[in-house]
C-alpha cells in the first residue's frame, strides 16, 4: 500500500507525440483524477498505432543519446556558459525520459490486453476440446460393442473344415447328401462335421502305423550309436599317441580343441573377444596368443538352470523340525545393514569365473604384454588388467616408476579413455542402490573398464540413446580389433623405449642415436645435470608452467618430469608434460632461465622461441619411425639452444677479464627483428645457425 500511495503522490509529466509538455498538479485523494487518468491511458492504447509508438521510441532514444553526447562534450570543454546549456539539455533529457516511461506503460497495457485475449481464446478451445473428447469416448464405446458382436464365435467355428467344393467332391453320398444339404446351411454344416470325424479316424490309424515304423528306426539308431560310442576310446588313444607329433610340428590341435570346448561356457562378450582375437592372431599376428583361464566347473554351474524344488514328505518333516531352531538363531544374529550392503556390493561386482588372456609378444627383445580380460555379470561391462614381463633385466629408473604400472600403462590408449569410470550409463543407478560412490575405488581389484575393451567384446553403450539391453556384436569387435592391437604394441614399444631413455637421463646422459646426430651441432657444451619425476601438484605450483595449465594442455593423467640444464653460471630449469599417448602426442616443455635474473617465456621472447623449437617444430626431431627418440632429441635441442642463447649475448666491455661464454658456433646474424630473436635453427650441411 505504501508503494501505491507513493506513486499517487508523484507528479506526472504528460507528453503528447510531439507537443508541449505539461506538469500535472498534485490532487487530493478524494478527487479520483489519477484513477481516471489510468483509465484514459487504457483507452488511448486502442487509438494509438504501435508502429508510430515504436518510431517515437527510436526517435526519443536517438535524441536522448544526442543530448547525452552534447552534455559530455560541454562538460569536457568547460566554460562559463556551459552550465546553463547543460541544464537546458538535462531538462530536455528528463522530458525524453518521461516520454519513454509513458511508452513503457502503453507497452505493458498492450501486453496485458494480448494476454487476456489469448486466455479467452484458450478457454474456448479447451471447452471445444472437452466436447470432442466426450464424443470420441462415446464413439470408442460403440465400436467396442460392435466388435464384441462381430467376434462372437461358436465352438464348431474353431474346427478348420474343408471348403464346400472339396466336401462335395471327396465325401461319399451317404455323408454329403446333396439333395438335403445344398439348400439347408444347417444340414450342410452337420454333414461337413461328420466328414471331418471320418477323416480324423483314418488319420489316427495312419498315426499308429507311423509310430510303429518310428520305433523300428529308433532301434536301428541305438545300434549305430553303440558302435560310434565304441570308437571314442580308440580316437582318444590315437590323439594321445599323436601329441609328440603335434608338439614337434607346433600344431597343438588337442590343446586348441580343449580351449574350444571351454569357450562354449564363456559369456557372450568374452566369447566374442576370444573368437575375434584368436582369428586375428591366426590370420595377421602370429605373436598374439589367446587363452582361457578360470574355473570351468563353476562356469557350468552358472549356465545350468536351477532345479525345481520338490517338497517330499521327508523334506517337509525335516523342515518342520528345523524351523524352530532357525527362528532361534535368526533372533540371536540378525545381519546389520552394513553387512547386507557389503554382500550386495560383492554380488553386484561379481566377475564371471572364466577370463580371457591376451599375450602380445614384442619381437625385438621378447617382452610380453599380458592382458587379463574379465566380465562383470551384473554390470554387463568388461574390465582388463595388465602386466609386462621382460626376458632381460632392465635397469629400472626411479623416474620410470609409472611407465609400466597397470594404472597408467594403457591409460588414454584412445583419446579421453582413462578407464576410471564405467561406460555403461545404467551402472550409476545400480551403484546408488548399494551405496557405491564411484567405480574407481574397485579398479585395483576388478581392472579398468576401458571403452576399447568393451568394443573388443562387442559391447557399445550409446549415451544419447540408452538401450535396455546391450548385446555383444561380432562386427563391432572385428572392426576395432586390428587398430587396438596395433595401438597396444605401439604403447608397449614406446614405454620400453622410455624406460631405457630415463635410465640414461637420470645419469645425466642424453642418448642420441646415429640416425639423429645430424640434427645437432658437433659441439654442445650445455649439459643435463638432473632428471626426476614430479607430481601434478608440483608441476602446477611452478610459476613458469602457468601458460600450459591455462591452455588446458596438462591433465592429471599425464606424466610430469623436471630437468636441470647447466652451462657455467646459467641454469635452465625445464618442466615436461608427457602425454600417455607418447610419441603420437609430443611432450610439452616449459623453461625458466636463472642467469642475470630469472627469465621465462612470459618475459623473454628468446626463451619463448626456444620453447617453440621443441614444442612447435617437434616433427624435425622424431627421428626414425615410430619416433620413440623424440624426448631425448628435444632435450638435446634444449641444450643446443641454451648454447646459442648464451653465446650470442653481448659482452659487457666495462667488465674486465675473458668472456664467460665465448662464441664457438657460426651465426649468420646474431639477432633479427624488433624482438631481437636469436638464430636457433641449425643447418646441418653448412654447420651454422640461422633464423626461421
Amino acid at each position: 500500500m505504501s508503494t501505491e500511495s507513493a506513486k499517487k503522490r508523484k507528479t506526472k509529466v504528460i507528453r503528447s507525440d510531439g507537443g508541449p509538455v505539461e506538469k500535472e498538479p498534485r490532487k487530493g485523494r478524494g478527487e479520483g483524477d489519477q484513477e481516471n487518468k489510468s483509465y484514459s491511458e487504457e483507452a488511448e492504447v486502442d487509438t494509438r498505432d504501435p508502429a508510430k509508438d515504436y518510431d517515437l521510441y527510436k526517435k526519443t532514444c536517438e535524441d536522448l543519446q544526442r543530448l547525452m553526447a552534447e552534455i559530455h562534450e560541454l562538460k569536457s570543454k568547460g566554460g562559463k556558459d556551459a552550465a546553463v546549456e547543460i541544464d537546458e539539455r538535462r531538462i530536455q533529457s528528463c522530458i525524453h525520459f518521461m516520454t519513454l516511461k509513458k511508452l513503457n506503460r502503453l507497452a505493458h497495457i498492450r501486453l496485458k490486453k494480448g494476454r487476456d485475449q489469448t486466455h479467452e481464446a484458450k478457454q474456448k478451445v479447451d471447452a471445444l476440446h472437452l466436447q470432442l473428447q466426450n464424443l470420441l469416448y462415446e464413439v470408442m464405446h460403440l465400436q467396442k460393442e460392435i466388435t464384441k458382436c462381430l467376434e462372437f464365435k461358436s465352438k464348431h467355428e474353431e474346427i478348420d473344415l474343408v471348403n464346400v467344393d472339396e466336401f462335395y467332391k471327396d465325401a461319399p453320398v451317404d455323408i454329403s447328401k446333396p439333395n438335403f444339404t445344398l439348400n439347408d446351411p444347417h444340414q450342410q454344416t452337420l454333414s461337413r462335421l461328420d466328414w471331418e470325424l471320418e477323416q480324423r479316424k483314418r488319420l489316427a490309424e495312419k498315426y499308429k502305423e507311423s509310430q510303429a515304423n518310428k520305433e523300428k528306426i529308433m532301434k536301428d539308431i541305438e545300434i549305430k550309436k553303440e558302435y560310434l560310442s565304441s570308437l571314442q576310446p580308440r580316437l582318444n588313444a590315437i590323439m594321445q599317441a599323436s601329441l609328440p607329433v603335434q608338439e614337434y610340428l607346433a600344431m597343438p590341435f588337442d590343446q586348441a580343441h580343449k580351449q574350444y570346448e571351454i569357450a562354449r561356457h564363456l559369456p557372450p562378450p568374452l566369447y566374442v573377444l576370444y573368437v575375434q582375437a584368436n582369428s586375428y592372431g591366426q590370420a595377421c599376428d602370429k605373436n598374439l596368443t589367446v587363452a582361457i583361464d578360470g574355473d570351468v566347473e563353476e562356469a557350468k554351474a552358472l549356465a545350468r538352470p536351477p532345479e525345481d524344488s520338490q517338497d517330499d514328505e521327508s523334506d517337509s518333516d525335516a523342515e518342520e523340525e528345523q524351523t524352530t531352531t532357525r527362528s532361534v538363531f535368526q533372533k540371536r544374529r540378525r545381519p546389520t545393514l552394513g553387512l547386507q550392503l557389503d554382500d550386495k556390493r560383492r554380488e553386484m561386482l561379481k566377475r564371471h569365473p572364466l577370463s580371457v588372456t591376451l599375450d602380445l609378444k614384442y619381437k625385438v627383445d621378447g617382452s610380453v604384454l599380458h592382458l587379463y580380460c574379465y566380465y562383470l555379470m551384473n554390470l554387463n561391462i568388461m574390465t582388463v588388467k595388465t602386466k609386462v614381463t621382460t626376458t632381460t633385466e632392465m635397469s629400472v629408473a626411479i623416474s620410470a616408476g609409472d611407465l609400466l604400472s597397470p594404472a597408467s600403462l594403457l591409460s588414454c590408449l584412445y583419446p579421453g579413455d582413462h578407464g576410471k569410470k564405467t561406460p555403461n550409463p545404467a551402472n550409476q543407478y545400480q551403484f546408488d542402490k548399494v551405496g557405491i560412490l564411484t567405480f574407481g575405488d574397485y579398479i585395483g581389484e576388478l581392472g579398468h573398464p576401458y571403452v576399447w575393451i568393451q568394443k573388443l567384446g562387442g559391447l557399445h553403450f550409446p549415451k544419447d540413446q540408452p538401450q535396455k539391453s546391450v548385446i555383444a556384436d561380432n562386427s563391432l569387435s572385428a572392426s576395432h580389433m586390428e587398430t587396438t592391437i596395433k595401438l597396444l604394441r605401439v604403447r608397449l614399444q614406446s614405454r620400453l623405449a622410455l624406460q631405457k631413455q630415463f635410465a640414461s637421463l637420470e645419469h645425466s646422459i642424453v642418448p642420441i642415436s646415429s640416425e639423429c646426430q645430424h640434427l645437432f651441432a658437433v659441439k654442445i657444451i650445455s649439459r643435463l645435470i638432473k632428471w626426476c619425476a614430479i607430481s601434478y601438484e608440483e608441476y602446477v605450483a611452478l610459476p613458469f608452467t602457468q601458460h600450459v595449465i591455462e591452455a588446458d594442455m596438462a591433465q592429471e593423467t599425464d606424466l610430469f618430469f623436471s630437468a636441470l640444464i647447466e652451462r657455467g653460471t646459467a641454469k635452465l630449469h625445464v618442466a615436461i608434460v608427457l602425454n600417455p599417448g607418447y610419441s603420437t602426442i609430443p611432450p610439452i616443455f616449459s623453461i625458466c632461465l636463472n642467469w642475470k635474473g630469472e627469465k621465462s617465456s612470459r618475459n623473454d621472447d628468446n626463451l619463448k622461441a626456444i620453447e617453440a623449437e621443441v614444442n612447435v617444430y617437434f616433427k624435425e626431431l622424431l627421428g626414425p619411425k615410430p619416433g620413440h627418440q623424440l624426448l631425448t632429441n628435444q632435450v638435446q635441442r634444449l641444450c643446443m639452444c641454451l648454447d646459442v642463447y648464451l653465446e650470442t649475448e653481448t659482452h659487457d666491455n666495462s667488465v674486465e677479464g675473458p668472456k664467460e661464454f665465448p662464441r664457438e658456433k657460426m651465426f649468420l646474424r646474431l639477432v633479427r627483428g624488433p624482438n631481437r630473436i636469436k638464430p636457433f635453427k641449425y643447418n646441418h650441411p653448412q654447420g651454422f645457425f640461422t633464423h626461421r
